[in-house]
């Protein structure tokens, strides 16, 4: 995907020579699906190739205009005359445009959408499909709109498109994001927009005019790299009644993995040795790292709940339940004294994710890979059903 130092507006009715615009749009785009892709949304990206062409996979492109609004400005105001700029939409809106530039790319509905029966690389676009895109358009929209908000950036709305990867048939998030495709207000304040809308606003377009559109999207540009990082630290210590845990405790570490949580492992019993229990957990509390601990203790469990009474950060009860007395030996995690308040959970996998969403309200990465998870599940659910559906009928 090669871009080009080209800027137009108004379906190519406005169009300018912006030097340099290529690079700054090719990364920009690098970016975003970089954070997306590593977030697990699946897109059509593969690498960026060079300052000016990323590689994408091949596909062939679904020709709607998804459209996500947090806040009505724009063009959706003169269609819905009588709403004011500024209303927000809880959830964010979701619209449609066909693509059309001869008809000014017509706004479409979903009934639209499936009664056209269009087919891409052997799939056809039907219920199951264009629900899959409208859900995958809001969450793709939350992921960038908390990616922005550290820095104090309000996404105000969102367009993207769709295509069918021609090898594995499925629906990715394809074309381009960048500086064209989104509206962007430091500070929530649209005089100081950063996106396109600056260069559509111009009434002549000059030399000096150009080069302010340009600063625009070279201020975007350099801050859309440092949405691939985050200043939050924090991380899950595993405290483990004995070795005979490890398997369990090893589990959940896998799991805080795959949110790009550090998790430790270590032995200690409450029972057993409860001063170097509560050393353990001053180690952790003093050097300010954002921390989750998670208790793991079969038979009776006491470091939950000693952990629980003794420290100000969160912690989570996840036992090792047995088959012969895993019914009897759960209330020690659930029955707890008055003043605590440590839930329990029998999953490592579920223990790990609780601690992603504690995480997660102040790390945005960590909150891109929940969200997306959400997604996946979703979508691997309703291909499922429409999988069986087709079986049975």
């Amino acid at each position: 995907m090669q871009s080009k130092d080209q800027i137009t507006a108004g379906n190519a009715a406005r169009k300018d020579r912006m030097e340099g615009k290529a690079a700054i749009s090719n990364t920009t785009t690098s970016c975003v699906f970089q954070l997306l892709q590593e977030a697990g949304i699946k897109t059509a990206f593969v690498r960026k190739q060079s300052d000016t062409a990323f590689i994408a996979a091949h596909c062939e492109m679904i020709p709607i205009e998804w459209v996500c609004r947090r806040i009505a400005t724009g063009s959706f105001l003169k269609r819905n005359p009588g709403v004011k700029e500024g209303y927000k939409f809880y959830p964010p809106k979701i619209e449609m445009f066909y693509k059309d530039d001869a008809n000014n790319d017509p706004q479409w509905s979903e009934e639209q959408l499936i009664e056209a029966k269009f087919s891409f690389a052997g799939l056809t676009i039907g219920k199951t499909e264009v629900d899959i895109m409208a859900h995958s358009t809001q969450a793709i929209f939350e992921i960038l709109e908390k990616s922005w908000q550290p820095q104090n950036c309000t996404l105000v709305d969102l367009k993207i498109e769709f295509g069918v990867n021609i090898l594995t048939k499925e629906i990715v998030l394809a074309d381009v994001i960048d500086n064209d495709s989104w509206r962007l207000w430091p500070s929530g304040d649209r005089s100081q927009q950063k996106d396109k809308q600056s260069y559509r606003d111009l009434k002549e377009v000059t030399p000096e005019a150009l080069q302010m559109v340009k600063r625009n999207f070279e201020w975007v540009a350099e801050r859309v790299e440092l949405l691939l990082k985050t200043k939050s630290q924090g991380r899950v210590v595993v405290l483990m009644g004995s070795t005979s845990d490890l398997g369990h405790c090893e589990k959940i570490k896998k799991a805080c993995a795959t949110f790009g949580i550090p998790c430790e492992l270590r032995v200690t019993s409450a029972h057993k040795g409860p001063d170097e229990t509560l050393r353990i957990k001053a180690e952790y509390e003093g050097d300010g790292i954002p921390t989750v601990f998670v208790a793991v203790a079969g038979r009776s469990n006491g470091l939950g709940p000693v952990m629980s009474g003794n420290t100000a950060y969160p912690v989570v009860n996840c036992p090792p339940l047995s088959s012969d007395w895993g019914a009897q030996d759960v209330w020690s995690s659930l029955r707890l004294p008055s003043g605590l308040g440590c839930p329990t959970t029998l999953s490592p996998e579920g223990a790990a994710q609780f601690a992603a969403q504690i995480f997660g309200l102040n790390n945005h990465l960590v909150w891109a890979k929940l969200r997306s998870n959400m997604l996946n599940t979703w979508i691997s659910l309703k291909q499922a059903d429409k999988k069986l559906r087709e079986c049975t009928l």
